[in-house]
C-alpha cells in the first residue's frame, strides 16, 4: 500500500471504506466540479457506480499499477477522503504526464490542503519514475486556487492558451504549468516532507 504522510495531510490507496464517500463526492452536483475541468462533461450515475465498482475490483485483486495513476487525500487526523491527486499522459511516448487534484469540500480550500497534497504528489511521482523529467498541471484561468498552488510549489506558467474554455458562456483562458525535476530538487532539496517540518 503507497501511504505518504504529510503534516496536515496523507495521501493514500483507495481502500474499501473509501468508496462510500467518493461516490458521494464524485455525483455531479458537487460544488468542486465548478472549478475542476467545469468545460467537461460530468459523469453520470453510471459512470460514476462504473469507476466505483473498478476501485472496488482493483482493492480486492491488489491490482493497483506499480506507479500509482491516482491516491486519495485524507485528513491525517480523521482519516476522512478529502480530495484525490491522480495523474495522466500527455505523451508517454515522450515520458510527458500531467497531474492534477481535487479538494472536494470547498470548506477545506484555501487552507493549504492542495499546496501539501499536490507537493506530496509531485515527490512520490519523481522518487518512483526516473524517466520523469518534468511534470506538468493544466488548469484555467477561473481557477484562482490551483494557479496559486502550482506558483507556490515552484511551477512556471508555460502556456497561456487564450479564450479556450468556455464556463457557464463564458471564455477563459486555458493555462499551462511545469515544473523540471532539476528545478524540484533545487527548490526541495532531500524532499517535499522535509520542507513541510
Amino acid at each position: 500500500m503507497v501511504k505518504l504522510a504529510g503534516r496536515i495531510l496523507t495521501l493514500r490507496d483507495i481502500m474499501k471504506s473509501d468508496l462510500q464517500a467518493l461516490g458521494d463526492w464524485l455525483h455531479p452536483e458537487q460544488e468542486w466540479h465548478k472549478t475542476d475541468g467545469p468545460y467537461y462533461p460530468r459523469s453520470s450515475e453510471e459512470e460514476i457506480a462504473k469507476k466505483i465498482n473498478n476501485w472496488e475490483q482493483a482493492i480486492i485483486e491488489n491490482s493497483w499499477p506499480d506507479l500509482r495513476q491516482r491516491l486519495v487525500v485524507v485528513d491525517s487526523h480523521e482519516d476522512e477522503v478529502i480530495g484525490m491527486v491522480s495523474r495522466y499522459w500527455i505523451s508517454e511516448e515522450t515520458n510527458w504526464t500531467a497531474i492534477g487534484i481535487s479538494i472536494f469540500d470547498p470548506k477545506n480550500w484555501g487552507k493549504g490542503y492542495g499546496y501539501e497534497a499536490l507537493g506530496l504528489w509531485c515527490q512520490y511521482l519523481f522518487d518512483n519514475e526516473p524517466k520523469f523529467v518534468r511534470l506538468d498541471l493544466r488548469t484555467w484561468s477561473g481557477n484562482i486556487g490551483m494557479m496559486k498552488v502550482a506558483k507556490n510549489l515552484g511551477f512556471t506558467k508555460e502556456a497561456v492558451f487564450r479564450m479556450a474554455r468556455i464556463v457557464e458562456g463564458q471564455y477563459y483562458d486555458g493555462v499551462g504549468y511545469g515544473i523540471l525535476r532539476k528545478e524540484w530538487e533545487e527548490r526541495y532539496p532531500g524532499s517535499f516532507s522535509a520542507s513541510l517540518q
